[in-house]
């Protein structure tokens, strides 16, 4: 393909743009395969440079590192809905510097938000339709709204679009919105990189200034693994942030994708007519992900093999000798069970500890906590299979009370008939959920059977990780430590809990960075904290709990309660069974800690606390939002809004912000506090069941403003297992 290398003339893009749309309809004429969605190197769906309406599938999570010198750019792309793709990324400009009064000769590098949405879904004739925002939560440098159709023919997918701001720099022509308002005529430049300008939202300068025309095609070859690329560029590279304009001797982008399978993606592209591209993408499904085979994990108790076993054992009862020797008798007249052989399965196959046995009429309980099995409903089938083999028909429900930390939490039951008559073939699936049932426990008259000896002590070790990314100082700043944590129980409500921490890789001693704040440094202090001493006291405090009524939980606390503060505190949690949504507020008198994170304390206290709205939106796609209103460490007020998608197998994409009285410029750095995050089970990829998690969250800076105390427990989170709707979607999970 040969290209010139005179700059098009200024009519040319929609000159251009039509005949692309012209090459795809011909081409449709050789019927293939639509080519698959693939990322940008900008991260989201796309083309090269630009984007197009695509969506990949929910629960989609891509990694995509891409290099155009100057600039190599690392993002990663949420896809939590069908309809809506979000993207966080950095980007390191090799040929600008933070300057020697911020970092050296470090290379300046950029935060970005970005996100799409889909207005209008492909249909015969009708393209895919998107609205998305580039560089929304950064420096603004790279800030772009863009409106853009993808439409497929065969093998081809088509996209065209239109951009304001750096997508459309090019300003193929005015601004239509300029017939409303003459402000939307012009783009108010960025020329400066001040890095308290960071972290902004660029609302003032959307949908300002010249409009620009981007698309291209994909094109599917024969060759199912290859792709090809052909792009119209709308930026012509002469506005760049801090004057580092590029030549552009094309506004054509050429380049092929090789995709060997659903989980990679390499890209080798020819841009600007002058300037070589790389990519790399990596993506996986999470939150479309089945849980991974479970080899490692003992397989269920059948039930019919053990209650033969039973039933034998009863007809040898008459035999035994008569008086204090004979075993005493079950509800039916049968031998009672060993109840202490019963909880050690209990424990060991259906991950359930047990605090104590009862009954009460045909009803069997039993109290104790899951501690292994990621859904709840697995846990109450193995328990259920393991009861029935050793109590036959004794009982007509087994019912598991989950206590978390000295609280009843909530009762699962299941009819016995129901679950086994499903293991079996002989009952429906929707019989057997309707004979489940999830309840408020409720304080009835029960014959004991059992109680467990009581363990007051456990603890173990684990690694921690802690980073900050993309800072002045360094692109990644880390900490590994081996931690070790501890609980010591008084009583079931009453316990001591602590970490001893010992820092094993840490180069927080890069972080020299003070960054601007006209307020207490309630944070910022970061780096004191992490290298101050090697051998740490992160936590050590005091609990108590209470349940004060069917739907109130209370817990006060006391000592050093996170890294860098100490204090007292108490929660309050109203969480009705039944019910989408819960009410929470803690209060908390706090002082900060000396940076050794020993015993000693400093001078700044505080009083801190937040009342909190939890609602869990009852769409198909499950939605899951928070409020926080209070006073934040720094002495400001304001409000936390946290939203989350929630998948069926506990994979969770989310976002926050937090907004204080302060002033942007009394804020300094970031303007206001944001995040996104992810949260992924292990037990999706372990081959052993687990119920621990992964969380990954991005949080652009470490601000004073906005900052809440870390509070080790939450109980919104002791309470999770009321969550009804979690339950029933994963009830199929009962029979594994």
């Amino acid at each position: 393909m040969t290209v010139s290398a005179k700059p098009l003339p200024a009519r040319g893009p929609a000159t251009l743009a039509v005949s692309l749309l012209a090459m795809c309809l011909s081409t449709a004429l050789h019927a293939q395969q639509a080519p698959p969605v693939t990322a940008s190197e900008w991260g989201g769906s796309g083309l090269l440079q630009t984007p197009t309406a695509r969506m990949n599938t929910a629960g989609d999570i891509a990694f995509t590192a891409s290099h155009n010198s100057p600039y190599s750019r690392y993002n990663v792309t949420l896809q939590p809905f069908s309809w809506l793709e979000g993207t966080f990324r950095y980007i390191n400009v090799s040929n600008i510097r933070y300057g020697p009064n911020i970092a050296g000769d470090q290379n300046y590098k950029d935060k970005s938000i970005d996100f799409k949405l889909r207005l209008w879904q492909e249909s015969r004739w009708m393209p895919d339709v998107s609205f998305g925002v580039r560089d929304i939560g950064g420096t603004g440098f790279f800030s772009s709204e863009y409106l853009v159709a993808s439409k497929n023919f065969g093998p081809v997918d088509a996209s065209l679009g239109l951009a304001t701001g750096y997508l459309g720099n090019r300003g193929d022509f005015s601004n239509p919105l300029g017939i409303i308002d003459d402000r939307f005529k012009d783009r108010r430049p960025i020329a400066t990189s001040a890095i308290a300008q960071a972290g902004k939202f660029g609302v003032s300068n959307m949908f300002r200034g010249p409009v620009g025309i981007f698309g291209g095609l994909t094109y599917q070859t024969p060759w199912d693994a290859l792709l090809v690329k052909v792009e119209y560029d709308g930026n012509d590279y002469k506005r760049e942030p801090r004057n580092n304009n590029l030549t552009q001797r094309t506004p054509i982008n050429v380049g092929l994708v090789y995709v060997p399978n659903r989980n990679v993606e390499l890209t080798a592209a020819w841009e600007r007519g002058d300037a070589a591209m790389f990519s790399l993408t990596l993506r996986g499904n999470p939150g479309g992900a089945s849980p991974a085979p479970k080899p490692f994990d003992p397989p269920p108790i059948k039930p019919s093999a053990a209650a033969a076993q039973r039933a034998e054992a009863a007809q040898q009862a008459p035999a035994l000798a008569l008086g204090a020797d004979r075993p005493e008798t079950g509800a039916s007249g049968g031998v009672e069970p060993d109840w202490a052989t019963v909880s050690s399965q209990l424990r060991d196959n259906a991950g359930f500890r047990v605090d104590q046995i009862s009954r009460r009429g045909g009803e069997l309980f039993v109290d104790g906590y899951q501690v292994r099995y990621f859904s709840p409903a697995k846990g109450l089938g193995r328990a259920g299979r393991i009861l029935s083999s050793t109590t036959g028909d004794d009982y007509d429900w087994y019912t598991l009370r989950t206590t978390r930390l000295g609280m009843p939490i909530v009762d699962m039951s299941v009819k016995r008939d129901a679950l086994l008559g499903n293991l079996d073939g002989t009952v429906e699936d929707d019989v057997l959920r309707r004979s489940t049932d999830l309840q408020a426990p409720a304080e009835v008259d029960r014959e004991v059977l059992y109680r467990a000896p009581h363990s007051p002590y456990g603890g173990g070790f684990s690694l921690g990780y802690r980073q900050n990314l993309g800072g002045p100082d360094g692109f990644i700043l880390y900490q590994v430590a081996a931690n070790y944590s501890g609980s010591f129980f008084f009583r079931p409500d009453m316990w001591l809990t602590g970490t001893v921490s010992a820092d094993l890789l840490n180069n927080y001693d890069k972080f020299k960075y003070n960054a601007p704040s006209r307020l207490p440094r309630v944070r910022t202090d970061l780096r004191r904290y992490m290298v101050d001493n090697d051998l740490t006291l992160p936590n050590l405090q005091l609990n108590v709990t209470h349940r004060f009524g069917r739907d109130v939980y209370g817990m006060a606390y006391a000592g050093y309660l996170e890294w860098m503060y100490a204090g007292v505190g108490g929660e309050l949690l109203y969480r009705p069974m039944d019910q989408p949504w819960a009410v929470g507020v803690n209060i908390n008198r706090v002082q900060q800690r000396d940076f050794d994170q020993h015993w000693g304390l400093r001078d700044y206290r505080m009083t801190t606390g937040h009342a909190t709205l939890y609602y869990a939106f009852d769409a198909r796609e499950r939605i899951v939002g928070s409020m926080s209103v209070g006073r934040y460490l720094a002495g400001d007020y304001g409000a936390t809004v946290n939203i989350a998608r929630v998948f069926d197998n506990g994979v969770t994409m989310g976002a926050y912000a937090t907004k204080t009285d302060v002033s942007a410029a009394d804020f300094g750095e970031g303007s206001f506090d944001k995040g996104l995050y992810f949260s992924i089970p292990f037990d999706n990829i372990l081959p052993r069941s687990t119920r621990a998690r992964a969380a990954i969250n991005w949080n652009p800076l470490i601000r004073d403003g906005g900052a809440m105390l870390s509070r080790k427990y939450s109980l919104y989170n002791v309470t999770g297992e009321r969550d009804e709707r979690f339950f029933y979607d994963n009830l199929k999970s009962i029979t594994d």
